[in-house]
Parts: structure tokens; sequence; C-alpha cells
């Protein structure tokens, strides 16, 4: 194997820090273009494929959505691109996120509230339990 591949599966995943699973679950999805194959049928990756791989791997890691994933892949790609297109997506993100964090800390706080009302003793009574029932207001 030389500096640029070919790698088969188990390698670009390695090199890609993505399960081979998952590497061939993108190549479904269309986020890595169809490779090709040995005559024995085995995936042939290059670089260029470890190298988007690396990409995905990166976005999932910051919670980007498949569909996110797939707009950013064309942009990164498109050398002529707005780079107004990728920030759109990015800020649009983070307004999820701290959608996301905002709905989280009001969980929390409500779970909170419900553990402070909770004896945590041998008697039945839980305020915990009544809450997940729907038989007493959280608050």
């Amino acid at each position: 194997m030389n500096a640029t591949g070919p790698y088969n599966v188990g390698e670009a995943a390695r090199l890609s820090n993505v399960s081979a699973k998952m590497v061939r679950h993108y190549e479904s999805l269309g986020l890595l273009p169809t490779v090709t194959r040995t005559d024995s049928g085995y995936r042939q990756y290059t670089d260029k494929e470890v190298h988007t791989l690396r990409f995905i791997r990166r976005a999932r890691d910051l919670g980007f959505s498949m569909a996110e994933i797939a707009e950013l892949l064309a942009l990164w790609q498109n050398r002529r691109r707005p780079s107004a297109s990728v920030k759109r997506i990015a800020t649009e993100h983070v307004a999820a996120l701290d959608a996301k964090m905002a709905e989280m800390a009001a969980m929390r706080k409500t779970l909170q509230h419900l553990v402070h009302c909770c004896h945590g003793d041998d008697r039945p009574d839980c305020p915990i339990l009544d809450e997940l029932a729907g038989e007493r207001p959280a608050h």
C-alpha cells in the first residue's frame, strides 16, 4: 500500500476515525462517492475519500445533521462557493443548539425540583412518578 492508497474499508475507517459500518453508510447516503472495487468486490478508497470521511466525522462531532453535512460537503467541494452559504448553515446550527440547550436546561430544572420534592425513603409516595404519570403538576 502506498501513501495515497488504495485503502480497504477497514484502513479507510481507521485513517478517518470512522467505523467501517459508517463508511459504508455514508457511501449509501451519497455523502461519499461510489468508490472503485477490486475484481473480488472489495471497496478501494484513496486519500481523497479518507479526507472526505474526516470532514464528515468532524461535522458529525459538531452535531450537524446528515442533510447539513451533505450541503456542507457540496459547498466544500465547490471552490467557487460563497462563504455566506457556509456561514448560514453554521449560524442556523448554532441557533438550533442554543434552543436545544435551553430545552435541556428547562428539563434539568424540572427534574431537580422533582428530585428535591421526593423523600427518597421507604414510602411509596413519589412526586417524580406522579409527574411522569401526569397526576400532579411539576411546580
